[in-house]
């Protein structure tokens, strides 16, 4: 049912904790599905030098945030706008699609954080004018 990626960031997650003083924070999740998602962002000349998280969901939410925030590390902001939750999910080898939401979650949490980053600083960012991370990633 699950990939051996999914187990093994499921089991051994990269990038887990938070960041103090980080320059961009962003929460997302359904507290009724269970799964909540809260990115931490350190930037540095618009490239994302590190980046940390915290998950409390189910495995494939722990591991879509795992493999996000490998997927991203070292990027640079735009480089990061464009993940999708499908590059998420099939850098993970695929998942089962009651599951696809949660690839949705570790990419909404990535541009939560990304908004939290440019309002913080002042900065528009074109790409998440409209974006809002209050949205329930199951409506689609």
């Amino acid at each position: 049912m699950y990939s051996e990626k999914v187990m093994d960031h499921f089991s051994n997650p990269r990038n887990v904790g938070e960041i103090e003083n980080a320059d961009g924070v962003g929460q997302v999740g359904n507290p009724k599905c269970g799964d909540i998602m809260k990115m931490y962002l350190k930037i540095e000349d618009d490239v994302i030098v590190d980046i940390k998280f915290k998950t409390f969901g189910c495995g494939s939410a722990i591991a879509t945030s795992s493999m996000a925030t490998e997927l991203i590390k070292g990027k640079t902001i735009e480089e990061a706008l464009k993940l999708t939750n499908k590059a998420v999910a099939e850098a993970l080898g695929g998942l089962p699609p009651v599951k696809m939401h949660c690839s949705v979650l570790a990419e909404q949490a990535v541009k939560a954080a990304l908004l939290d980053y440019s309002k913080k600083n002042g900065i528009e960012i074109e790409q998440l004018k409209d974006f809002d991370p209050d949205e329930d990633v199951h409506e689609h």
